[in-house]
């Protein structure tokens, strides 16, 4: 028989969330699939049965997903705009629910992080016209078959454009509740639209928008207030990648930029801060002095997520750093993942060729272990 360490584990202790009470405190990290129907980008009856799959998870969220037809940035990812889509992401909250879980959705607008292709080409848009080095995963329609690709230089956005997307952000919102979702986080990490603007690398913009700390950060500012009016400031949610350094992002100010951000963020009441951490092998390491003056800046829930096994999980929460810690991979090929974390069972491991696109292999068809 296996011996649970819940009762000495601080992952295994009750938190507070969104207005509940989990149980533990293991996140399902959002993570890209590239499952949904076509065409449309539709949510569909296979995505309902993968997340309800992880509904042990103390917060599911989901895959990012566009908030405009602008927005997208990968084939096969879904979308939140339309009323084929709202219903399809009705279905897997339903699914989510009925089995016992809670569910934020991921809002995404990947800005420069895209091809033309998607767009009729058109090119993609973003802070400035600036060339950097990125790719997006795309399939060829000819064959099927999905390619990393390059991206080509974007447009910028005008100042009417820039109030369009923060508008598409409260509509994305809006529908999200409508579907019934438990709450939604927005993506401002990893390189896309709204990191884009908070770093000098990627905004050479000199109005409102660009120049100093305080315009860099009003489009982020003004996405947080557009949600939360919608959704309500303890059902929005914010992820943001500190120490990114890919994709054309390193920004000599963006330490400090993210630490007013979080004061912003205290001030609004905002469900949770999800912070990122750089997960390749020689990334920049997160200091612990950068942990501390982000606690000290936002004392709410914090998430983390990047490579955490349970060693690494239980040292930041007792440090207090954070309050909860979100799992990728890990939870792709175990969908009770708390439970084997908890009872110190095996993992499996996933099959990283059918992470992307493909159908129920390797997406719903791991099995969770046996009642011992």
């Amino acid at each position: 028989m296996q011996t649970s360490i819940a009762g000495d584990s601080p992952l295994f202790s009750p938190v507070t969330l969104a207005g509940w009470t989990a149980p533990h405190r293991v996140v399902m990290a959002p993570m890209t699939r590239a499952r949904s129907m076509q065409p449309g980008d539709v949510p569909n009856a296979l995505n309902a049965r993968y997340y309800a799959q992880r509904a042990s998870a103390a917060l599911i969220v989901t895959e990012a997903t566009q908030i405009s037809p602008q927005g997208k940035g990968y084939s096969f990812t879904p979308g939140i705009h339309s009323a084929e889509q709202v219903a399809g992401w009705r279905g897997v909250v339903e699914a989510v629910h009925a089995a016992g879980g809670h569910i934020f959705l991921q809002l995404w607008h990947v800005g420069r992080m895209s091809h033309p292709d998607f767009h009729q080409g058109a090119l993609p848009v973003a802070p400035s016209a600036v060339p950097f080095q990125g790719q997006i995963w795309k399939v060829d329609p000819a064959t099927g078959a999905g390619a990393m690709v390059d991206c080509p230089t974007p447009r910028a956005l005008t100042l009417a454009e820039i109030q369009a997307v923060i508008d598409d952000y409260r509509r994305a919102a809006k529908n999200a509740m409508a579907a019934g979702f438990d709450g939604v986080e927005i993506h401002g990490a990893n390189g896309y639209l709204v990191d884009q603007f908070l770093r000098t690398s990627s905004n050479l913009r000199q109005d409102d928008y660009g120049g100093s700390r305080d315009n860099r950060l009003r489009f982020l500012k003004e996405v947080v207030t557009a949600v939360a009016a919608e959704a309500g400031a303890e059902r929005t949610a914010i992820r943001l990648a500190p120490f990114l350094t890919a994709r054309g992002m390193d920004c000599p100010d963006i330490l400090p930029t993210i630490l007013d951000a979080a004061r912003f963020l205290q001030a609004q009441g905002i469900a949770y801060l999800h912070l990122v951490e750089a997960d390749w092998d020689d990334a920049p390491q997160f200091s612990e002095d950068f942990r501390r003056e982000v606690r000290a800046r936002f004392q709410r829930p914090i998430i983390v997520a990047g490579n955490y096994d349970l060693a690494r999980a239980e040292w930041v929460l007792r440090q207090g750093y954070a309050d909860l810690v979100a799992f990728g991979r890990p939870f792709v090929a175990n969908p009770d993942l708390p439970r084997r974390l908890a009872e110190r069972l095996p993992l499996a491991t996933l099959d990283p060729a059918t992470l992307f696109g493909g159908g129920e292999r390797g997406y719903a068809d791991y099995p969770a272990l046996a009642a011992g």
